[in-house]
């Protein structure tokens, strides 16, 4: 009888360590949001159309992202999509002249993460949104997984369009 309980014990606990060790999410902070920002970006592309620029919106990425994961986001943007890209705020773009308000719509979109959740298992949860205009805008959720040595889109769906 201590035999088994002694094995079953051994097996639950390398079963445990075995799910401890691995990747912590918030030192790839600047990957997890670049799969999950592009996720949002890649969607509706009729709000991408002859776009001048990519605003995203950092100012509430609180949970420890630096400013060298930003310039990374920043940089992958501009690589891949060969606009300028921004990190500001829906009110700065106002104040820069980005936002027609007769046409109630920006000359580009504005990407924002609005939640962000890790969960167990190598999976972080992400909620955001893509804005063109007052009837031109999305929401998005979706899991980023790590994954064969990277974060990766795992899944996600529209969870309201404008």
């Amino acid at each position: 009888m201590k035999i088994k309980l002694g094995t079953i014990l051994l097996i639950l606990s390398l079963f445990l360590t075995a799910c401890n060790i691995g990747v912590d999410p918030k030192e790839h902070l600047g990957e997890i949001y670049s799969v999950a920002l592009d996720t949002i970006m890649e969607k509706d592309e009729a709000l991408s159309s002859d776009m001048k620029f990519i605003a995203i919106d950092m100012s509430n990425f609180d949970d420890g992202l630096s400013e060298k994961d930003k310039k990374d986001i920043l940089i992958f943007f501009k690589d891949k999509y060969k606009v300028d890209v921004m990190d500001v705020t829906f009110e700065e773009l106002k104040e820069k002249g980005f936002y027609d308000p007769d046409k109630m719509s920006l000359t580009g979109v504005l990407l924002r993460i609005e939640k962000i959740d890790f969960k167990w298992n190598h999976n972080v949860f992400f909620e955001g949104s893509k804005y063109r205009s007052g009837l031109g805008a999305i929401g998005m959720e979706g899991t980023v997984h790590y994954t064969d040595g990277t974060w990766q889109l795992k899944e996600s769906k529209e969870t309201w369009i404008s």
